[in-house]
């Protein structure tokens, strides 16, 4: 249990402050990529200068090993400095949202860095008119030029889906439309958005918005109030239906006309095609998960019986099963997250310290501050987190969850060059789900209130269904929605709800006994933003809970030898970076994604945990 030292805390009051009003030593400082924006511009401009000095490669490549490393060593170059410029301008405008000012040299470098792609376009198509031998005979000669080798050999492996230079800048020029379905998404689903005021049991009146939905889900333990926003929310994106599904459907069609431009033969083809991860990882993911849905249904029973609601709904998923409102502030809880990560070893501990202690993460919300939480991976200097910490115990695990991000990102950028110093999603949430499993352990061990133990057992069942289920659910729905386009079907707002019901159904089955009441539930596709912006994104959520399961077994498991070859193991992952293929780096992990048995742990380990909770929810109610 966490106790509360108030001489240590100094935390922030209750309130949303100013943000001069917060310790410096809980904000970040962002000297430690340009001192001052003055510094920023001069960076600025040099970048803009430069940019023309690759456009002026063009044509040299073929004059040799010479060449082509002198375009190798100025595109990295052009990145690192775009990687700073960047992040300087979209950190700053992150703690404070309404500052135009900042938002305006933000919007500058987004226009630089389009630029940027669009003078370098010429690299690829050139470099692959020269034969692969002839490319393969310069590495041989040259040492220097052996550290691109992983990046060429990808490259000539992409080749029949790479186009000619026009077709690739007109690939470039066509990139500017493509988010214009996520643009739309957002306009209507915000600044256009008409939500309505409900009155519930308490006497207060609410706007739903998606953030109060979202509260009240939460925090109303009356169901007839959790209804009421449900039905709010939910009519506003009834009210614009047709609209989403016209959305939707410009971005399947999108996708398809991508992938056939490029030669691929499916939608799925072309999104795993660049990590080259097999269509079978996601096909295999999404069956392994269907025959493993009962200890999703076995959770959603219990929670049923523990609430005592007569039918159970999706608006039911999110409140807690127990009262319990204990603060966890965030100076208190530092040493237990660092603790929590002893079996990943002393170093790994003391690179955390340092984060924590080196003004690397700025804390706690302020007027104006962007919402949610991200590491951010500034190469040339160090990782940034932003957190709005609010001594939640949700806050507590994004926090571990953020700084296993960042120690990715510390692991890559110390051991790799700049080609390979960042990372695919399909490993990103490795490092971020491990030590929050290492957190909840650790939690465990120290509590000895069953109230307690009942709300972490909750928050680790709740990762799981939502982090793995849900995410595979959703996968399974854009694969389904797809290969309608690609057969030349409609997309039409009924197809797209009677396709949502029918896996939800198929998930959650007679858990889930009150879908039928609930007309508007099939329509909850509409409201999820992954769907617009990243289709193909979210599979990688469910991949990454596998993979880190399957580590934390090993590192916390079996004898002292074991787990410390697991862990050499785990870190050397993340000193790999992206220099090789991810399926590649966690098979030599020891993670095989392509076997069912590594998804059937997770499938384990939500059946072992709703037993846990089952036994705890019994002495909650004995004691």
């Amino acid at each position: 249990m966490l106790a509360f030292d108030p001489t240590r805390a100094a935390g922030p009051p209750s309130g949303v402050r100013q943000r001069a009003e917060i310790p410096a030593r809980f904000q970040w400082n962002l000297s430690d990529i340009f001192p001052d924006w003055s510094a920023w511009q001069a960076a600025f401009a040099a970048l803009d200068a430069r940019i023309g000095e690759f456009a002026g490669l063009k044509g040299t490549l073929a004059a040799g090993a010479g060449a082509l490393l002198r375009a190798f060593r100025l595109n990295d170059e052009l990145g690192q400095l775009a990687y700073k410029i960047w992040y300087f301008a979209s950190l700053r405008y992150d703690e404070d949202q309404r500052d135009n000012t900042v938002n305006a040299k933000r919007q500058q470098v987004q226009l630089q860095l389009a630029k940027l792609g669009q003078a370098s376009s010429w690299f690829n198509p050139e470099l692959l008119q020269i034969p692969l031998d002839t490319v393969r005979g310069w590495l041989e000669a040259s040492v220097e030029l052996q550290v691109y080798r992983f990046a060429i050999e990808d490259l000539y492996r992409q080749q029949e889906h790479v186009l000619d230079e026009g077709g690739e800048r007109l690939m470039s020029l066509a990139s500017r439309l493509s988010g214009a379905p996520n643009d739309a998404y957002w306009a209507l689903s915000t600044s256009d958005a008409k939500f309505s005021t409900v009155a519930l049991s308490t006497g207060e009146s609410i706007t739903v918005s998606y953030a109060q939905y979202r509260r009240v889900l939460a925090t109303y333990r009356d169901q007839a109030d959790r209804r009421k926003a449900f039905e709010a929310l939910h009519e506003a994106y009834r009210g614009s239906l047709n609209t989403y599904a016209l959305l939707y459907n410009g971005v399947c069609q999108r996708d398809w006309f991508q992938a056939r431009a490029r030669g691929y033969r499916t939608t799925l083809e072309a999104a795993l095609h660049g990590d080259n991860i097999p269509p079978s990882v996601v096909e295999n993911l999404i069956a392994a998960t269907r025959a493993g849905v009962e200890p999703l249904r076995r959770y959603h029973r219990l929670r049923k019986r523990t609430l005592g609601v007569p039918t159970y709904h999706a608006y039911d998923f999110s409140i807690p099963l127990v009262e319990f409102d204990r603060k966890y502030p965030y100076p208190d809880v530092l040493d237990v997250v660092v603790h929590a990560v002893a079996p990943l070893g002393a170093d790994y501990q003391a690179r955390m310290r340092r984060a924590f202690d080196g003004g690397w993460i700025d804390v706690y919300e302020n007027e104006g501050k962007r919402a949610g939480a991200y590491s951010a991976p500034v190469y040339g200097s160090h990782p940034y987190m932003l957190l709005n910490y609010s001594d939640t115990l949700d806050d507590v695990f994004t926090l571990a969850h953020e700084m296993g991000h960042s120690m990715h990102t510390l692991f890559a950028h110390e051991t790799q060059p700049f080609v390979y110093s960042s990372y695919t999603i399909f490993v990103a949430e490795v490092p971020s789900t491990l030590n929050e499993a290492l957190l909840l352990d650790e939690l465990l061990a120290r509590s000895a209130d069953p109230v307690e133990r009942v709300v972490l057992l909750q928050h680790a069942i709740d990762n799981i269904t939502s982090t793995f289920y849900t995410q595979v659910l959703f996968a399974d729905y854009e694969l389904e929605a797809h290969r309608l386009v690609e057969r030349d079907q409609p997309i039409t707002a009924d197809i797209l709800s009677d396709l949502y019901l029918r896996l939800l159904k198929d998930y959650y089955g007679d858990a889930l006994d009150g879908l039928d009441d609930d007309p508007l539930t099939r329509l909850t596709w509409s409201r999820i933003p992954h769907f617009y912006n990243s289709p193909y994104y979210v599979y990688q959520y469910a991949t990454c809970f596998a993979s880190a399961a399957r580590f934390v077994a090993e590192i916390a498991g079996g004898d002292e030898a074991s787990r410390a070859a697991a862990r050499r193991r785990y870190l050397d992952l993340l000193r790999a970076g992206s220099s090789d293929h991810p399926m590649a780096l966690l098979q030599r992990a020891g993670v095989d994604l392509s076997r069912p048995e590594t998804v059937r742990a997770i499938v384990d380990q939500l059946e072992t945990l709703v037993v846990r909770l089952e036994q705890e929810l019994t002495r909650v109610r004995s004691a």
